[in-house]
Parts: structure tokens; sequence; C-alpha cells
């Protein structure tokens, strides 16, 4: 009975379970959607690509799908002037060393500037320390003590005398400041160069004007101390030269006529010329010429008196004097250096062999113009007077006035009571 009741539920559970899933899956069925169709573009024809192709001046070929296609070929660079293309090339690599040289003078001027004042403390504490300990030994030292003293005192003495004189012949302060004018005058030959790329076609005559300029501006400034340093205690003072031998390297004008050059215009630049070397150059070259005696005294008694307080210091204990003369040598020589490196007197010497250079300079660059008769190689002559004008400081109206003045003078037999130049 319990197995017939068994079946009779299995039987119904199937029935039910069968029954369910006939009715799930009427519950989920989909219909069908229509199918769509898409037209798929057709790739475009084989003429149609060769004619946009050829369209772009393509003229090489290349397979697409079974057919070719004109692609460019370059077998050859673009024709261009030959000789401009070459000397545009070498003003670029004189450009490169330009920037070269201004990155290592730069770098030295600033290294010997820190020599000037490392050197300078450096031997002001020996000396002042030797003089110290002189003082000491005079005061009431005796035996060992007292030998102690003598022997380290001179020797600090003999030790800042060598320094000493070594820094009074390279001139520290004078060097740095050699390196700043180098740097400077590169950069304005960096700028130059520049210009040239710029607003002109260049020529071999621009890259010989750069090649002359950069090996002058090396010999007029050496970068190594031994063997090609600047005297730097000359017989006479002579001013800075830096600029090349005048050749020709002014571009002929395409402007007909004098190239707005004229008799006013010569008139006025050689009455420049005679106020900048009667009044200019002539002053900067007594003042150079003051300033540097001044510099070898100096550069003389630092050496002298450091030389003295060490003799004197060995002689400390057999009398009053040697204390005294080693003390107070020693006093002066630490002002006498203090005044001739910090003062920076070799920079004062720089700077004025620098403006006499410049103005010599400017006469020899008005001079080589006046001189040179074809005026379609001279420059435009408005520009060369605004050029004149803006290096001595002054506008157009005031140098036509400067030369006037300069005139008028002459005639009456009085001097120009002003320079030429209002920025030196």
């Amino acid at each position: 009975m319990a197995s017939l009741q068994a079946s009779s539920l299995l039987s119904s559970s199937s029935s039910s379970i069968v029954s369910s899933s006939k009715r799930i899956n009427a519950a989920i069925s989909v219909p069908k959607l229509p199918r769509i169709r898409f037209p798929v573009p057709k790739t475009p024809s084989t003429n149609l690509v060769e004619d946009l192709i050829l369209r772009n001046g393509y003229t090489n070929t290349i397979p697409i799908e079974k057919s070719t296609v004109t692609l460019p070929r370059i077998d050859k660079e673009p024709s261009v002037n030959s000789s401009t293309s070459k000397a545009t090339a070498k003003l670029y690599a004189i450009l490169e060393a330009v920037a070269d040289r201004v990155e290592m003078h730069q770098n030295m001027g600033e290294q010997r500037d820190n020599w000037n004042k490392l050197l300078l403390n450096s031997i002001n504490m020996i000396t002042l320390t030797a003089t110290t300990m002189v003082g000491i030994a005079a005061t009431g030292g005796a035996g060992a003590p007292l030998l102690a003293l003598k022997l380290s005192s001179t020797l600090l003495f003999t030790a800042a005398t060598g320094i000493l004189f070594i820094m009074n012949k390279i001139q520290p302060s004078q060097l740095a400041e050699e390196q700043r004018n180098a740097t400077k005058l590169f950069r304005q030959l960096q700028r130059q160069i520049q210009t040239i790329l710029a607003i002109h076609d260049p020529t071999e005559l621009d890259v010989r004007y750069a090649m002359d300029k950069v090996l002058a501006l090396d010999k007029a400034y050496p970068l190594p101390l031994l063997g090609k340093m600047i005297e730097k205690f000359p017989a006479k003072f002579e001013p800075a030269l830096w600029w090349p031998k005048p050749h020709d390297f002014q571009r002929k004008s395409k402007r007909p006529g004098k190239n707005r050059w004229s008799e006013e215009l010569e008139m006025e630049m050689r009455e420049v010329i005679e106020v900048i070397k009667g009044k200019d150059t002539e002053d900067y070259m007594r003042l150079g010429n003051l300033v540097l005696k001044i510099n070898k005294i100096l550069a003389i008694s630092g050496p002298l008196l450091t030389g003295i307080a060490a003799a004197g210091s060995a002689f400390v204990g057999n009398g009053s004097w040697a204390a005294i003369v080693a003390v107070a040598a020693g006093a002066l020589a630490t002002t006498v250096n203090t005044f001739e490196h910090a003062g920076q007197v070799g920079m004062v010497v720089e700077i004025y062999r620098n403006c006499a250079g410049f103005f010599s300079l400017m006469e020899e660059s008005i001079e080589s113009a006046l001189e040179e008769t074809d005026f379609d190689r001279r420059e435009d002559g408005q520009m060369f007077e605004m050029k004149m004008a803006l290096q001595l400081g002054r506008s157009l109206s005031e140098l036509r006035d400067l030369a006037q003045k300069s005139s008028s003078s002459r005639i009456d037999g009085v001097e120009v009571d002003e320079f030429a130049s209002k920025i030196f």
C-alpha cells in the first residue's frame, strides 16, 4: 500500500514538472525579428583613387588592389643657391663656437673673481696672524715659547710674501674684468651673426668677417695664464685692441647715388673724430697711465712690506726695534693689500684700457668709412650716423650740435668744453 502511494506521488510530481516547464517555455519564447539588410559601401574604383592621387602630384607607383598609384620620389635636394647655403652653414658653425666661448669666458670671469676674494682674505689673515704672534713674542716670551713664536711668524710672513707676489703678478681683479669684457664682446658678435642670418643672405664675406672677429677676440682676451696672459705692468699704457685689421667687409649697396652720404655728413663725422681724439681718448689715456703707476707702486709695496716683516720677526727678542718693525710692516702690508685688491685697482686699469680701445675703434670706423671712395661700399650714411650717435649716448640732433660746436671752437681757437661720449 505504501509503495502504491509513493509511485502515485512520483507520477503526479513528474507530470507537474513537465507541465510547468511547458509553461516556462511558453513564457520566455520571443518572436523572431525580421532581417534588415544594410548596404555595404563599395570600395572606390581604381580610377577614382588614381584621380585623387594624381591631383596631389604623386609620380611614383605602389600597388593598391592590383593597380598602381603614383607617389613622389625625392632624388635630389631642393634647388637652392649653393654658395648661400654653404655660407649659412659656416655661419651657424661659427655661431656655435661663439656661444661656447661666451660660456667659457663667463665661467672664467667668475672663477678669477673668486680668486681675488679668496686670496685677499687668506693673505690678510696670514699677515694679521703673524703680526699678532710677533706682538705676543715681544711682550715677554722667553726660551722655547719665544722661539716657537718667532719661527711661526717668520714662516707666515714668508708665505704671505710669496703668495702676494704671485697675486700681484697675475692681478685677479684685472683677469676677471678681462673675461667680463670678452663675454660682452662675444655676445655682441653672436647677435651680429644672428642678425646677418635673419635679414641677409649670408656670403663668404660674412663668414670671413666672423672668423677674423673670433680670432681677434681670442688674441685680445686669452684664456690661459701661462705664456699668453696680457702683461699687467707694461712700460706704457696702451688701449685694448679686439677687432681685426680693416678689410673690405662692407656689403655693396644696391641704392643708387651716394648711399645717403653727403658733404655735410662727412664734415660732421670728421668733427666728431676730432672731439673724440682731443677729449675722450686723451682723457682715458691720461687716467689709465695714472692708475697703472699707482698699481705698480702698490704691487711692489705689498710683498716688500711682508718681506721686511718676515726679517724683523726673525730678530724678535734681540731688541725692541725688531718687534716694532715687524708689527708695523705687517699692519702696513695688510692695508696696502686691502687697498689694492679689495679696491680692485687692476680692474680699474682694465676698464680704462677697454674704454680707450672703444674710442680707438670708433675713430678707425669713421676714418675707414670716409677713406672709402666708392660710396656703394660704404655703410648707409643715415644708418652709420645713427650708430655713432647711439654709441656716444647722443641723439642725432645732439651729435650734429657737437659737430657744429667743434667746428666753431676750432675757428675761434678755443677747446671744446664737453666730451663726445655721454656714456663713459
